[in-house]
């Protein structure tokens, strides 16, 4: 009996350690971590607006009404002999130089030149002057002669210069750019500045040798004088400095307003260059004044001064655009980076 006993204890105490084994607590399952959140993307930016130039031309803006004609400004008139009345600086001082040096000096010597003659031939005569004077010098009248007229050249050519100086003077930078194209036979207009481009033609007579075809536009007295009047004026404002450049496309013309005391030719494959600054509102015609074809004389040219922010409305109503108004395209929105991802859980220990 104590045997068996002993038997039981020694194979109770065998297959202790491997029930000790197999009863022991399982580790409990480590948590997966957790999926980062997917982070949808962020919506796309709004297409970015259209530039303001052209919201601008999409725009519809009225042409500003057109300048009355001052009939004593601008036009030839019937019997006049003297120059048109200026309304640019240069030209008044060109006139003044015309009329207060130039006409009084030519009509002095004219005057002292017959007034010698005569004396000459009154005094000198056969009758009068049997025996012919036999002298030969006289240095008085030699250095009279001499050094007067170079005085008098010295005293035109000083002013002179100055002005033709100052008629070619280069363009200041806050000038607008207008560039002058002559053809056969109008004239094409850019405003590069601008981004206007035109073509001028001669508004025709509703009768005449030439009259106007059908559809097109007759000319009335609110247009111009005749043979003066065109479809479309150089609008131009008043008291900014214009650089003009004329050229031309197929033969020689010349831009010509006596107004402006303005006249440049156009030459084929040149570029001519001068400055206009224009004093007063109104309406100036001209012509061009080089022979250039068999309808040289049906050229006229017509320019419209306007206070500036009339020209800017006529720009606009044009299509053109301001400078400095183009807006700059809007910087693309850029997208939200997502979100960082949570770090996952750490594992229990063991």
């Amino acid at each position: 009996m104590k045997m068996v006993k002993s038997l039981l204890v020694a194979a109770g105490l065998a297959l202790a350690p491997a029930v000790a084994f197999g009863q022991a607590a399982a580790p409990e399952p480590v948590a997966a971590p957790a999926a980062a959140p997917v982070v949808a993307p962020a919506p796309a930016a709004a297409a970015p607006v259209a530039k303001a130039a052209d919201a601008a031309k999409a725009e519809k803006v009225a042409a500003p009404a057109p300048t009355v004609i001052d009939a004593e400004y601008g036009q030839p008139h019937a019997g006049e002999i003297g120059l048109q009345k200026q309304v640019t600086v240069l030209g008044e001082r060109a006139a003044w130089m015309h009329n207060a040096v130039l006409m009084p000096l030519m009509v002095i010597i004219s005057l002292f030149v017959l007034a010698l003659m005569l004396w000459i031939v009154v005094r000198f005569r056969r009758r009068a002057n049997p025996v012919p004077s036999t002298t030969t010098h006289n240095l008085v009248i030699e250095y009279i002669w001499t050094f007067v007229p170079i005085l008098i050249l010295a005293g035109v050519a000083i002013p002179s210069i100055s002005l033709l100086a100052a008629q070619f003077k280069p363009a200041p930078d806050n000038a607008i750019t207008l560039k002058v194209i002559g053809n056969q036979w109008n004239w094409t207009y850019e405003y590069p500045d601008h981004g206007i481009e035109m073509t001028a033609n001669m508004l025709k007579e509703k009768g005449g040798n030439d009259p106007a075809g059908e559809g097109q536009r007759v000319r009335t007295e609110a247009d111009g004088p005749r043979l003066l009047a065109v479809d479309e004026r150089v609008v131009l404002p008043v008291g900014r400095p214009i650089k003009v450049l004329v050229t031309a496309s197929d033969v020689i013309h010349s831009w010509a307003v006596p107004a402006f005391w303005f006249k440049l030719d156009g030459v084929p494959g040149r570029i001519n260059e001068k400055t206009l600054t224009i004093d007063k509102p109104g309406v100036y015609f001209g012509q061009c004044s080089e022979l250039c074809g068999v309808r040289h004389g049906f050229m006229p040219i017509a320019v419209e001064a306007v206070p500036e922010a009339q020209f800017n409305q006529w720009v606009k109503s044009k299509g053109g655009k301001l400078p400095g108004e183009e807006a700059a395209a809007p910087a693309a929105a850029t997208p939200a980076a997502p979100a960082a991802a949570p770090a996952p859980a750490a594992a229990p220990a063991k």
